[in-house]
């Protein structure tokens, strides 16, 4: 039987179902993915990036810091990545930032996502004031600490003896050796990763987080009382008081009742 040949209003309306089918596959591709965007606590960015919640909104996800990297250290995230689609990250096992004089990646950056303010210092770029991540070491698992002699991460350092410092230890199991630890400045590190890529064990024992990862937080309730500089965390701080039935009684009077304090 032969073929009628298809209107051009059938084909109109063939036309919108394919692109709505597509649309609707491309929804349910992207919501496949959309929950990668959660999973991105341990991303790494390049030097000068906003901080991670600002980044994403920012970032429009151009790629032109992926093409100025001269290393390809930095790459797009892609399906599967478990990381925001199309956002620049890097992993430093694999490669490392280089830590360019120039900082290529950062002036390229059309929306300001990679603030050059961030990477400056007297209206100059410096890298050194980059804050990518911080590296951490894994004391049970670093061979330095049990002893046997290595500094291939102090060594790679570009900041070395102010970013990795090798401590000095008497080795009190032999007697006649001494460790030489590797102990990270996180003021100074600037989470390049160099250190993450030198590392000799199978899986680094060294290696980078995000600053908001791997730092703790002081918080308002303690401060160097030897620091001025400290100080001015406090500017800001607010005072709450906790009240309990214990706290209610003079001190004395708990002291001396026992049973008060066991029945608190």
């Amino acid at each position: 039987m032969k073929k009628e040949p298809i209107s051009d209003r059938r084909r109109f309306f063939l036309n919108i179902a394919r692109a709505t089918g597509l649309a609707v596959l491309g929804g349910f591709v992207w919501s496949a993915y959309v929950d990668e965007v959660t999973a991105s606590q341990l991303t790494l960015r390049p030097p000068g990036a906003l901080k991670e919640e600002d980044f994403l909104k920012t970032c429009i996800k151009c790629g032109m810091c992926v093409e100025a990297c001269p290393f390809d250290t930095l790459q797009l995230a892609k399906p599967g990545d478990n990381l925001p689609l199309g956002t620049p990250f890097f992993t430093p096992r694999d490669i490392p930032c280089y830590m360019c004089p120039d900082i290529p990646c950062v002036p390229v950056c059309p929306t300001d996502a990679l603030d050059i303010k961030k990477v400056s210092s007297e209206n100059r770029l410096n890298i050194n004031k980059a804050q990518m991540g911080t590296a951490v070491v894994d004391t049970k698992n670093c061979i330095a600490f049990w002893g046997i002699q290595c500094d291939a991460c102090y060594r790679a350092c570009p900041l070395m003896d102010e970013a990795i410092k090798l401590e000095y230890e008497k080795n009190s199991r032999t007697g006649k050796h001494a460790f030489l630890k590797p102990v990270v400045d996180s003021d100074v590190c600037t989470g390049c990763g160099l250190c993450e890529h030198a590392c000799v064990t199978e899986k680094a024992a060294i290696f980078v987080l995000p600053r908001e990862v791997a730092l703790g937080k002081v918080g308002d309730h303690y401060i160097k009382g030897w620091d001025k500089a400290d100080e001015k965390r406090l500017e800001n701080a607010t005072m709450e008081t906790t009240t309990t039935e214990r706290s209610k009684r003079k001190a004395v009077d708990t002291l001396n009742d026992m049973k008060g304090l066991l029945d608190d």
